[in-house]
């Protein structure tokens, strides 16, 4: 979790980490616990509303089905790959080129992979992932002993002073990664766009350790010299085919494959996945300006914002939209003063709820921060990033959402009341038709950059 400085621009830095008590209750009265009883909503991450296929059909895919079954040793794993066919996930094709997760997990055993990497290791991940998503985590990874003088010479730039290298050795033993942005959108794309997931993690694990992504400008902004700009403001790989389509390039910072190498062979209980090193780090990129790393899980400032910790609201959005290839819009139903506390809502819970209905009754799930005051640091707000993937209500009437959280060392779905979680939501990624029914609302890299030239001229 991270504990940060909140100002209006976003809230995820990984800066001043503390251990905080997420389950306090909030004195905010919720206006909406008096409502009508709600319908359920199944949970997001388990359900689709696309056909899927359960049984193999052509000789190509029952060689490929075979081949993996063969190169598996350990028997649950073999259950994993056929729980992956029988709960329709393994022939799913919602990925960019049509490619199904079969496909990319074939690729994964008969193509060459980054040296550093061993096939089976990242077969296991996928199966993994594909019999339970919960197990994304942001959890870092220590460096073993052996590989600590390698990284620190990186970190340092082979520095010889002895408080440098003991500062950066500390930093190191003591990392807890700012990547909860990045673990949410990660997590959201393996349940809603599963062969896509795959697709990446096929690209990202390969020698070249890239992707290329085709999308819709339109899903960055209505207005297509906006979506241009977006793209060349983040400094995002891409080139134009056609009026409305555009090829991204995603890539992981180039220190992140050390840390998957490390991963390959040294992978610890609740450690992130050499998947989740590669996945966070890419997007960690996409939306920092190219500036990740993943040694240090720092990033440059920019015009948005001089923190170099985590992505901030804006930039998880641009991320989201670009990965998820839609227009996403980023919410703020908090107001945060110059000192970083809460001082109002732009909405009533009322409203706020309906909206999170509305969107997972579209079959979205929802990537959202939530806010707390910090009792280490004066009590200004502190953000962390999670998901909600369903809501339902208990025979009491108590209105609960179901979420996911990368950070709780829970490789299972956690539980939030409506009446603790809604006063804590600072913004909720929603899409675009959802966003504009209930207000006039302008985009929120308008309002980043609005906010920007302001601080700019005033300074």
């Amino acid at each position: 979790m991270d504990s940060v400085q909140l100002n209006s621009v976003g809230i995820n830095n990984p800066q001043n980490i503390q251990q905080v008590n997420r389950k306090q209750n909030s004195a905010v009265t919720n206006p909406a616990e008096n409502q009508s009883r709600a319908q359920n909503y199944r949970p997001a991450a388990y359900d689709s509303t696309i056909k899927v296929r359960t049984t193999l059909t052509t000789k190509d895919e029952k060689k490929k089905y075979k081949e993996l079954m063969e190169e598996l040793v350990e028997p649950k794993y073999k259950r994993k790959l056929e729980y992956a066919l029988k709960s329709g996930k393994l022939l799913k094709n919602n990925s960019n080129d049509r490619s199904t997760v079969l496909d990319n997990l074939y690729k994964i055993i008969t193509e060459e992979r980054d040296a550093g990497l061993n096939k089976n290791t990242i077969l296991q991940e996928c199966l993994d992932i594909l019999a339970n998503p919960y197990v994304i985590t942001q959890t870092c990874e220590d460096i073993p002993n052996e590989y600590q003088k390698q990284v620190i010479g990186l970190i340092t730039g082979l520095s010889t002073n002895p408080q440098t290298i003991m500062q950066t050795k500390y930093e190191l033993d003591n990392m807890h990664t700012g990547t909860c942005p990045a673990a949410s959108i990660e997590f959201d794309l393996a349940t809603k766009h599963t062969a896509e997931f795959f697709r990446l993690v096929e690209g990202l694990t390969s020698p070249k350790n890239e992707v290329e992504k085709r999308i819709k400008l339109d899903s960055l902004s209505e207005n297509t010299l906006d979506a241009v700009w977006l793209l060349n403001k983040f400094k995002t790989p891409w080139k134009k085919e056609g009026f409305n389509t555009a090829t991204v390039l995603l890539k992981p910072d180039e220190n992140a494959i050390i840390r998957a190498r490390i991963q390959n062979h040294h992978k610890d209980k609740g450690e992130r996945s050499i998947i989740d090193v590669l996945m966070q780090s890419t997007f960690m990129q996409l939306g920092s300006q190219q500036t990740y790393n993943s040694l240090t899980d720092k990033r440059a400032p920019n015009d948005w914002t001089q923190d170099d910790g985590g992505l901030i609201e804006f930039e998880k959005t641009f991320v989201e939209s670009v990965i998820e290839d839609k227009n996403t819009t980023s919410v703020i139903y908090q107001n945060v003063d110059e000192e970083g506390r809460l001082s109002g809502y732009t909405k009533d819970f009322g409203t706020i709820k309906k909206e999170l209905l509305a969107t997972l009754k579209a079959g979205h799930n929802i990537n959202i921060g939530y806010t707390w005051p910090d009792p280490y640091n004066e009590n200004r707000l502190a953000g962390h990033e999670i998901t909600i993937v369903s809501y339902k209500v208990k025979p009491n009437g108590e209105g609960v959402f179901i979420c996911q959280d990368s950070d709780d060392d829970k490789a299972v779905p956690i539980e939030m009341s409506e009446k603790e979680l809604l006063p804590k939501i600072h913004h909720a990624g929603i899409p675009e038709e959802i966003a504009s029914k209930d207000f006039d609302y302008e985009e929120s890299w308008k309002i980043t950059l609005d906010e920007y030239n302001k601080n700019k001229k005033a300074n």
